[in-house]
């Protein structure tokens, strides 16, 4: 597919969502299903395959990658769902759901289930989702909930698309093809079973459900980030072939500045990507045998998520300075590149606080800080 998704960037980019038919094929390619249970017909498939997925589709267009990462990485509830739910919602090969975790909504616990209201921004592609969820604080007569002192307890909780406001208020730099609006819900029923505690096991016991779920949300971040970076080399390596630099008759790919920018961002690229490849495979040895608890496992995969963000848009930024007087024209997809790639590092999940996080793991700080 990713021929003909470089062929409607701009086509993508113009709608600020997603294309409904792209949507649905990328349903029936199986991308919405990746990380969804063997018994409710998904692949269960390791998450070294999804970096693989995303990376290509990324490379392909950062905004169509983008709203795979969100959709097939959303099908991890379905481990955790009551089984009911998990069928009624993910049993549909190809259903198509996205969200927000961030807690900003409120629960309020009600006969049967759950009374939500609130308003979360960045729910990429809810235009084209089928359910929608978005993590919130539950109150029991009203008073907050706690799973221990000073820990409030949230839920993601799901909504059928129909219970969903959306605004339309995604007029952004970078990621334009996204579709990230506001998704509002107003006093919506939630029944028991809909909604997932992030801090309780998964109802299913095998190797994917074990891994940490927003230690494999990040790592996919990151591989729409890889993709981005990838896209960059690629271009540049064709535009240095072709220009000749003002004041120059021979092509930039001669000059020594530039072989030294495309070796590093290859190099950067590369071992970003050797990060990301070793600490997933760590962190399934461990979950092969039980839940990935060791604290320094869990920080591994933060670290190596956010680093591959972090020297993608290094290398992104090094390729685009390069190729010099060419990078800012709209026509670019240099300059597409260095939009999309600086939204992706504004991701809480892989911004800069995370390397605070992560770094008091490596001094030795006390493991039961939370990340």
């Amino acid at each position: 597919m990713a021929r003909e998704l470089s062929e409607r960037s701009d086509e993508i980019a113009a709608a600020r969502e997603l294309p409904a038919d792209i949507s649905s094929a990328f349903a029936e390619a199986g991308f919405y299903h990746l990380l969804v249970p063997a018994e409710l017909g998904g692949a269960e498939a390791h998450p070294g395959e999804l970096v693989s997925v995303l990376e290509i589709l990324s490379a392909a267009d950062g905004s169509a990658g983008w709203c795979a990462m969100i959709s097939s990485q959303t099908g991890l509830l379905a481990a955790s769902l009551s089984e009911m739910h998990a069928r009624q919602i993910y049993g549909t090969y190809g259903v198509n759901t996205c969200g927000v975790v961030a807690p900003r909504g409120r629960a309020d616990v009600v006969d049967g289930g759950y009374r939500v209201t609130g308003r979360w921004p960045f729910a990429s592609g809810c235009t084209n989702a089928d359910w929608i969820c978005g993590g919130a604080m539950v109150y029991e007569a009203d008073t907050l909930r706690e799973t221990g002192p000073g820990q409030p307890e949230s839920h993601l909780m799901l909504f059928p698309v129909d219970d969903v406001q959306i605004h339309d208020t995604w007029y952004v730099s970078g990621l334009e093809g996204t579709g990230s609006h506001d998704i509002e819900v107003a006093d919506v029923f939630v029944p028991e079973g809909r909604s997932v505690r992030l801090d309780r096991a998964p109802r299913i016991d095998r190797p994917l459900y074990r891994l940490p779920i927003l230690g494999v949300l990040a790592i996919g971040l990151s591989a729409v980030a890889l993709g981005i970076g990838r896209r960059a080399l690629n271009e540049f390596c064709e535009l240095a072939q072709s220009k000749n630099p003002t004041g120059s008759d021979r092509p930039l790919a001669v000059r020594t500045s530039a072989q030294e920018d495309v070796a590093l961002a290859a190099a950067q690229l590369r071992a970003a990507r050797a990060y990301i490849d070793a600490a997933l495979t760590e962190a399934w040895q461990m979950a092969e045998t039980g839940p990935v608890t060791a604290f320094d496992q869990r920080a591994n995969l933060r670290l190596a998520a956010a680093y591959a963000t972090r020297v993608s848009a290094d290398a992104v930024d090094r390729l685009y300075t390069a190729a010099g007087g060419s990078s800012p024209y709209r026509t670019s997809a240099l300059q597409r590149c260095f939009r999309d790639i600086h939204v992706v590092t504004q991701h809480a999940m892989v911004a800069q606080p995370i390397f605070e996080a992560t770094g008091r793991v490596v001094l030795g700080d006390d493991p039961q800080r939370p990340l």
